[in-house]
């Protein structure tokens, strides 16, 4: 087993159980939406919190990505363990906010959309800080950071922001939509 294969083995449980959490929190949603209530109103899911998931589990794919990338770089050791374990943590807890655990007790999930998004949008820049802190301390690593990716990255960075920050409802659809295409670009490109 190579040191990369060890270390993902972690890496990919969090992740993949971050991944099972936001599917969950989709279902749960889903299901209030189906299920009738007493008073004849009906629980809306509306489109940010579905958007957040969606942009959640595009970026979370990027890493994961980013760990296939580096995997010769990965060398096991406990303080590298310990880093891929919190990391990854973060991670699931970013993803384990982004739905209500009863979304049947609310009437709509914007709401929870407004409580959420600083917190979620906090740990994902903190993520992707510590994913270039970690890059920039592998020696010959230089060539990932082309003016494309810093470019990229800025402009990550700058609507996550934007995301935390801005209280209208459809600027905050519209930037989630652009986050969301962006991944799908990259994604296409690749």
């Amino acid at each position: 087993m190579s040191d990369f294969e060890f270390i993902f083995v972690l890496y990919g449980l969090l992740l993949g159980l971050a991944l099972a959490e936001l599917l969950s929190g989709l279902g749960n949603a889903l299901e209030a939406r189906l299920t009738p209530r007493r008073q004849g109103e009906r629980f809306r899911i509306g489109w940010l919190t579905p958007l957040l998931a969606l942009f959640v589990m595009l970026d979370l794919l990027s890493f994961w990505v980013f760990a296939w990338r580096v995997r010769d770089d990965l060398v096991v050791s406990a303080r590298g363990l310990l880093a891929v374990m919190l990391f990854s943590s973060a991670y699931y807890l970013a993803a384990r906010l982004v739905f209500p655990k009863e979304p049947a007790a609310l009437k709509t999930l914007d709401a929870h959309y407004e409580a959420v998004k600083r917190p979620v949008m906090a740990i994902l820049v903190g993520l992707l800080a510590v994913q270039w802190a970690f890059l920039a301390s592998l020696p010959g690593r230089a060539a990932m950071l082309t003016p494309l990716v810093i470019g990229l990255t800025l402009l990550l960075v700058a609507l996550m922001a934007a995301v935390a920050f801005v209280r209208d409802q459809r600027l905050s659809i519209a930037l989630l939509v652009v986050l969301v295409a962006r991944y799908l670009w990259i994604y296409a490109l690749n």
